[in-house]
Parts: C-alpha cells; structure tokens; sequence
C-alpha cells in the first residue's frame, strides 16, 4: 500500500491491484509478497486502533446475552446485537451471532444499538470507522486510476457514503459441516473491508466453481469488490461469491466494514468507462437510483438470491434486450 499512497502510483502496484480486483475481486493488500488475494499491511491505520477495536469486540460477545440484548435489533431493521438476513421462522439460521452499527457519517449513528460496556466501546468504533475511511478512499483513488478515470470520478460517489461495520461471533461446532457461519452472497456496496480479530480461517471465496479458503495473514486487511463497484466498472471487476464455514474446535471473530455510494449517486457503468479510449461500449448493466438499489438489495435478501445484485441486473438487462 506504501506504493500507491503519496503520489507515488507504482505502476507495477497499480498492475497487481487491478489483476486482483478484476480476477478475483478478493483481495488481501501487504507490502511485502502477493498471493491470489492482495493483502493490505502498511495500510496506515495504526495498530493501536486495530487492536482496541478487536479487544472491545472480544469483550462485548463475552459478556452475558442478558447485556448483549440491551442492543437487540428491532423489528425490520438489521441494526443492533442477532443475526442477519432472517426473513422467516422456518429458514435454517446461519451458525452465528453479529452486532451490526451504522458508523458513517455522523447523521445515520442511532446510539441506541452502540454498547454501553466496554465502556471504552464507541469511541473505539469511532475512530477505526474513521481510519477505515482514509483507506476506503486510497483504495478506490488506485481503482480509478487502474479504470482509466480521474481519481475524483470515483471518490466523489462514495463521498458521505454509508459506512456500516458488522462484528460477527462464530462459535464453534463439533458437528461443523452441518451448520454454516454465513450463507454465500455477495456485498450489496461498494467495498468490504475485513479485519480477522483472531487468526481462526473460515472465509472461503468461490472462483472456477470451487471455494476456496483464505489465509487470514496477521495485520491485514481483506478486501472485497462489492456489486457497486463491479456495475459501475461495467464488469471490469467482479464481486465474488463467498461464505463462512466454522470450525469444529475454535470460536472465530471478525468485523467486516462495508461502504456504500452516496445517496445520491446512480448505481450504473459509468459513462467515461463505456467511452474509454474513444471506444463506445455496450452498458452490460441497468442503471438505477441508490434508492431503487437499496429496495431491489432487500427484495433480493426476502427471495434468499445468493449471487448478488450486479448479476441479477445483468440478466435483467440481457432479458430486455
């Protein structure tokens, strides 16, 4: 990351940003060696935030479900202590529990859903939301550029966007292959950044039909294309399947950061990627309002449609014509 921060714009950094964005849509950013998935060491968020945040979370599932549950979600919204994506009570839940807040900006904070202890909590969630921001925009300023576009093109829709962080506990299982920490799915934004709060593997990512474990490397981050982002590049970059399986002997934490387009920006390929290079390109996508997206995102959530909204609008758009 140390490469494309300051001006510097590797080329050579640049290239394997791309490749993976484009290839894998996975990635894992360090400054030293690169796998299939880039993984991000030398960051710039400062340890101390990182290791707080992973303390307080660690803290907050070990305390009683009696004190868990005075940050209980409500009725038809998905903010607060349980589970997600529970759209009936009959469906087979996935084996975990998460605290889901809505950190970014200040204006969609309801502290109703933030825990009182570890007292230390918010400020903490404040902070790392924070740093998570100034990275989301290093990020999405080298895609940009990867893309052919001016780096604001692309900065400027995920300006004010929402940014909601999911804290997810997995407890362990002996009977591990029957049950499932998160179903597959793809992101409904633009970036997933991933922090493993212990070293415990069970993200898996699908490529050629086969999922594929990743390696949680210590001090990084994971990072994820969403849908938002594969639409707008008109499908220069991928928003990948993935799930979460548990392990039979060890409890796994992570907490997942997930940031959105503005609320006014238009979910579709962006009009300097379809005339790049003076070649006029087909959009492979419908555009669509944040708003409509938002309502197709929970439409697709009810119907339990695992491949995410960017393929679905594809077909959509290959039906019409």
């Amino acid at each position: 990351m140390s490469k494309l921060v300051g001006g510097c714009d590797d080329e050579d950094e640049l290239a394997k940003l791309h490749s993976a964005s484009r290839d894998w849509g996975f990635f894992q950013v360090w400054l030293i060696k690169y796998h299939v998935k880039i993984q991000v060491i030398n960051h710039g968020v400062p340890d101390k935030v990182i290791l707080k945040m992973k303390a307080d979370i660690q803290e907050f599932f070990s305390r009683p479900l009696q004190e868990k549950m005075e940050c209980a979600q409500l009725p038809s919204d998905i903010q607060g202590y349980g589970q997600a994506f529970v759209v009936s009570v009959e469906q087979k839940l996935d084996w975990g529990d998460m605290l889901y807040i809505l950190a970014q900006p200040q204006d969609v904070r309801n502290m109703r859903f933030w825990p009182r202890v570890p007292s230390s909590f918010r400020a903490t969630l404040i902070q790392y939301s924070i740093e998570l921001e100034k990275l989301k925009g290093i990020l999405l300023s080298s895609m940009a550029r990867n893309l052919g576009l001016e780096p604001e093109k692309l900065l400027t829709l995920f300006e004010e966007g929402v940014q909601g962080v999911r804290m997810n506990y997995y407890p362990p299982c002996k009977q591990a292959s029957k049950v499932i920490g998160i179903s597959p799915h793809t992101d409904v934004v633009g970036l997933t950044l991933l922090t493993q709060v212990n070293e415990v593997q069970g993200l898996q990512i699908k490529k050629d039909g086969k999922w594929i474990p990743v390696d949680p490397v210590p001090g990084a981050f994971i990072v994820n294309v969403g849908d938002v982002i594969e639409i707008m590049s008109n499908g220069e970059y991928k928003s990948i399947e993935h799930r979460v399986v548990v392990n039979p002997e060890k409890e796994r934490l992570s907490i997942a950061a997930f940031h959105n387009s503005n609320r006014n920006a238009v979910i579709g390929p962006l009009p300097d990627i379809l005339s790049k290079e003076q070649k006029k390109r087909a959009p492979n996508y419908k555009s669509i309002s944040y708003q409509e997206f938002l309502k197709l995102g929970q439409k697709a959530t009810l119907e339990g449609k695992e491949k995410g909204l960017a393929h679905h609008l594809k077909i959509e758009t290959e039906a019409a014509q």
